[in-house]
Formats: C-alpha cells, sequence, structure tokens
C-alpha cells in the first residue's frame, strides 16, 4: 500500500482561457474545481489506476469540509485529521497551448500538537488495519509546500520517523524543506528542473548538468532521485544505475499535477530501476495531455510512446529552469 500526507491540501480550480491578457475581461472557456494538494493528487492516480492507497489529510474551514467532500465523492481511502485553520484555495489559468499560470494561496498554519497528531494519523494508517482494508503501508510519500510557520525540517522529522517504523518516505518538496529533508535519508526525492537547480546551485543546461544534480543530492543523503523535466522528460539516479527517458505529448493541456501522477506511475510501476521510470513517464505525460488538475486512468496511458535508456550527456533542454542564485550566466 501506498500511503500519502499532504500538510497544505488544497481545493484548486482551474480556468481554461484563449489567451492571458492581464488588466482585461476574460471569457472562461471552461472550469474544473478538484481537490488538490501534491499527495492528494498521487492518491487520486492511483486510485483511479486501482492501486491501493491511503491518503491523510488535514482539514480546516468551509474549504476544508468541501475537500473531504469532493474525496470521498471519488471514494478515496483516507484519514481526515481536523485543525484549527482553514484550508487554502488555488487558481490555475490555462492556456490551450499547455501554459498554466498559478496563483496558490499560503495555507493554514498548523500548531506542533497538530503537526504530531497527523504524525500519529500516518503510523496509524500505515500499520496492518482492520480485515478487508489494504495492508501496512510499503511508502510514505510526504510531499507539498510547508503551510505557514511550519519550521522547513518537519519533513526530515517526518522521515526518521516513519523510517523507523520500517517504512519506505518518499519526498516531494522544495526550498528550505527539500534541503533539510535530505539530511535525514529519503528513500526517494522527486525535485522538478527548478528544485533540483535551486537544491543544488547549479546551472543545468543539459542532461549531464541533470546528472551531477541528482548526483550531489544522493550524496547529501537522499537513496534515490527520480528528476521531473517537464517536456525533457525525466531521468531516474540511484545505486542501481542511471536511466532518462521522455514521453512525448503531441497536445498538452496542463501541467497542473503531472509531477504528482509521475511520481504516483513510478510507485505504481515498483519504485526501481527503468520499468518504474518508464511507468512514470506514460503517467506523467497522460495527465499533461488531460485538463485541469484530472488524474490520469487506464485508457489515457499510452506506454508505447515512452523511451528509457541510459542518457546522453551532452542532450541539450529544451527548457531551463530558473537561475539559481548568484548565477548571472544562467540568467541571460
Amino acid at each position: 500500500m501506498i500511503l500519502t500526507l499532504t500538510l497544505n491540501p488544497s481545493l484548486d480550480r482551474t480556468i481554461e482561457i484563449a489567451y492571458l491578457d492581464r488588466g482585461t475581461v476574460i471569457r472562461a472557456a471552461a472550469a474544473r474545481l478538484d481537490p488538490g494538494g501534491k499527495g492528494v493528487n498521487v492518491s487520486r492516480a492511483l486510485l483511479a489506476n486501482g492501486i491501493a492507497g491511503r491518503a491523510v489529510v488535514p482539514f480546516g474551514g468551509d474549504e476544508g469540509r468541501q475537500l473531504v467532500h469532493l474525496l470521498e465523492l471519488a471514494g478515496l481511502d483516507m484519514i481526515t485529521v481536523p485543525v484549527a485553520g482553514r484550508t487554502r484555495s488555488n487558481v490555475t489559468l490555462a492556456e490551450p497551448d499547455g501554459t498554466t499560470t498559478k496563483i496558490n494561496e499560503p495555507g493554514m498554519a498548523l500548531s506542533l500538537d497538530e503537526l504530531d497528531t497527523i504524525a500519529e494519523a500516518v503510523l496509524i494508517a500505515a500499520h496492518p488495519p482492520a480485515p478487508g482494508q489494504p495492508g501496512a503501508a510499503d511508502w510514505v510519500v510526504a510531499s507539498g509546500s510547508l503551510p505557514p510557520e511550519v519550521p522547513a525540517d518537519v519533513y526530515a522529522r517526518l522521515c526518521r520517523r516513519f523510517a523507523e517504523a520500517g517504512i519506505n518516505v518518499a519526498v516531494d518538496t522544495s526550498g528550505p524543506a527539500l534541503a533539510c529533508a535530505l539530511a535525514a535519508g529519503p528513500a526517494l526525492v522527486k525535485p522538478n528542473l527548478d528544485e533540483l537547480a535551486d537544491a543544488t546551485g547549479m546551472a543545468l543546461r543539459c542532461v549531464g548538468d541533470v546528472a551531477a544534480a541528482a548526483g550531489k543530492l544522493r550524496a547529501a543523503g537522499a537513496r534515490a532521485v527520480l528528476a521531473s523535466l517537464g517536456a525533457d522528460g525525466a531521468m531516474l539516479v540511484s545505486d542501481e544505475g542511471l536511466w532518462y527517458g521522455r514521453a512525448p505529448v503531441d497536445e498538452p493541456r496542463s501541467s497542473v499535477g503531472a509531477g504528482d501522477a509521475m511520481l504516483a506511475g513510478f510507485l505504481a510501476g515498483g519504485a526501481r530501476g527503468p520499468g518504474a521510470l518508464a511507468e512514470a513517464l506514460a503517467w506523467g505525460a497522460a495527465a499533461v495531455s488531460l485538463p485541469g488538475s484530472r488524474v490520469p486512468s487506464p485508457a489515457d496511458i499510452d506506454r508505447t510512446r515512452v523511451h528509457v535508456g541510459p542518457p546522453d550527456p551532452a542532450r541539450p533542454l529544451y527548457t531551463t529552469p530558473h537561475a539559481p542564485p548568484g548565477d548571472e550566466a544562467a540568467a541571460q
């Protein structure tokens, strides 16, 4: 079973528009409301593909109750933890060429007592439950941004706590939270291109740069690195080897949640080696081809377009991350 923890869940409203023209009235072509948050998205993708999972979801206020209602309607197996704050709402503007503009609220502050309650809920959910329900968790996915006032080392502390219980921990976050988590030795981290550049201070211009940056994260403590590279595909670096792959998408609709679908596919595919990377790419590409933060189902996933193999270090990246602080050359 794959368990997810989302400290900063959200209601995600995606609005499809023809063109983002600032300062004008824009007519929406379509709109949808989805439960959101990185861990929630991972659980939704697993559910859509018949993979046993469970989500731990803190919630608060009217928005939180609506979030829980949407997850219940979807049939998600979850443990909800009421907290004092208000669940955030996010807005995404999606253009026809796949360009997305996101406006994310900061979320609800969590007290130390609430964080401890949430961690206990994860451990309860991870152990063998009552008969007829999924068994013990093989993985805990701790992912997403941190709510206000939550210490940057929270994922590191949770990683150690869950690992002591014999559970593999995958961390998908950014900034100081990722830097702190590396020292706790997570089984897997899943940075995107910007997060990888930020965490290493490197300018990433080619596939070889990505491999070197992933190596730095492993040297800092991560046992494996799954780097999602947007239109450039993905790379997996672990003790077993290094693989690079791509899955072209002819008509991208929205990148929202695509990295979460990729992580779900990787774990569903066995979480190791080129086979898991190929499954990750197939799920991620399927998500990009769907509107809003809709998760892919088996009918959406096309594995025939996935190509995985040894990387060509000289291959340039079609997209480049934001320049690391102080890297003037990369900013040009």
